[in-house]
């Protein structure tokens, strides 16, 4: 059976579409199949994270029923495959995003994972995401306003009967003003099973519209990430260790 997992964010800008890319690249070297689908339908950004914005056919054509799911379907060069949305605003036209749902439950049984990018915020289009999927993974960083709307996103969660599955703490940065793990953890009523720090490795990795953890898998980033993807499939991670100029410029010798 294949875990169906949408990663949500209560609030736009908080590195959801960076852990969704990053996490589904981890897990498929985890030996795992998995698929990436862009439930962002109106502002779809994976597949410039991923160098595939312009692709022939999209999420948009299967929802409309002008192409079949196979045909939107493509391989990543890391191995895990992603089902893109169309960057196009005509695109958009004549789409239902409620049909999303469709989609995956056609697509159940092909992976073992199947991640849904969801739109940010709390509208129709993030909750169609929520509907097609099971499990939640819920991506905030450590200020008050991205806390709460967190919150927010959880107990619309909680309403449809969703899992949360893990709660993904974003762009730490250990400054005295950020929210603790512990008061997240006390605000959501939900453990926080990765602490990403601010890395200067992500915004370069944006840039080749590669993953970090395939750029530079030394850095902080790329190993909270790793970290995460070998929870979600219940493996033992072994921390390695890396002097601090390999972990800076790690990349460069990959």
């Amino acid at each position: 059976m294949t875990r169906l997992i949408c990663v949500a964010s209560g609030k736009g800008g908080v590195g959801k579409t960076t852990v969704v890319s990053n996490l589904a690249s981890a897990i498929t070297k985890l030996d795992k199949k998995v698929m990436v689908i862009d439930g962002n339908v109106t502002t779809p950004n994976i597949g410039f994270h991923l160098n595939m914005p312009l692709t022939p056919t999209t999420l948009h054509d299967v929802m409309r029923g002008k192409a079949r799911i196979r045909d939107a379907i493509y391989r990543h060069e890391t191995g895990f495959y992603v089902l893109p949305a169309g960057i196009s605003f005509d695109e958009m036209k004549g789409v239902d995003t409620a049909r999303l749902s469709e989609v995956v439950a056609n697509l159940n049984g092909t992976m073992d994972m199947i991640i849904v990018d969801s739109a940010a915020g709390l509208g129709r289009e993030a909750q169609s995401a929520m509907d097609a999927t099971n499990e939640m993974i819920l991506v905030t960083n450590p200020d008050l306003p991205s806390v709460a709307d967190a919150l927010k996103t959880i107990k619309i969660a909680h309403g449809k009967g969703k899992q949360i599955t893990a709660v993904v703490l974003n762009r730490i940065r250990n400054h005295k003003h950020e929210m603790t793990k512990e008061e997240v953890e006390e605000m959501l009523s939900a453990p926080v099973a990765a602490e990403i720090p601010e890395d200067l490795g992500i915004p370069i990795s944006i840039a080749l519209r590669k993953p970090i953890v395939q750029t530079n898998p030394r850095s902080p980033a790329a190993e909270e990430i790793t970290k995460l993807a070998h929870a979600l499939v219940g493996l033992q991670y072994q921390k390695r260790n890396f002097g601090l100029i390999s972990r800076i410029f790690g990349f460069i010798f990959e």
